[in-house]
């Protein structure tokens, strides 16, 4: 969502988009789960940079204040504009498959790490016995 709240009913969209992006990145949601913001705060919350947890627990008391029209009204759509675009500025930077790709690069860099090592021992072992 990149344009601004215009009125009290895209908060939820915009909670909904954040809870998505926690949830992809920091884990916390079972397969086809779609858990609302204040549950994944709950759940992967500390995740977050200190400095993104109260915009975060902002935008998740607006999307509850949000399914009350009178009060929904009164929120700072502005201010909740801002917060959201910078939550999601700090959640979305690596997609999905950038971490599947990190995680596999990681597995293989373990993997190369311990064949050099076990290499090493093999050469230590031969030069001790005198096979080299």
């Amino acid at each position: 969502m990149k344009r601004k709240a215009q009125s009290f009913e895209d908060i939820p969209r915009m909670a909904d988009e954040v809870a998505q992006l926690m949830a992809s990145r920091f884990g916390g949601a079972q397969r086809g789960e779609r858990p609302p913001l204040h549950l994944m705060l709950r759940r992967r919350g500390g995740a977050l940079p200190a400095r993104l947890r109260p915009k975060a627990a902002h935008l998740a008391e607006a999307d509850r204040l949000s399914r009350q029209p009178r009060i929904a009204r009164q929120l700072p759509l502005r201010r909740l504009s801002r917060e959201h675009a910078a939550l999601v500025a700090h959640l979305r930077p690596l997609g999905e498959l950038s971490r599947w790709q990190g995680r596999a690069l990681g597995f293989a860099a373990s993997i190369a790490l311990g064949l050099v090592a076990l290499a090493g021992v093999a050469l230590w072992i031969m030069v001790k016995r005198g096979l080299l």
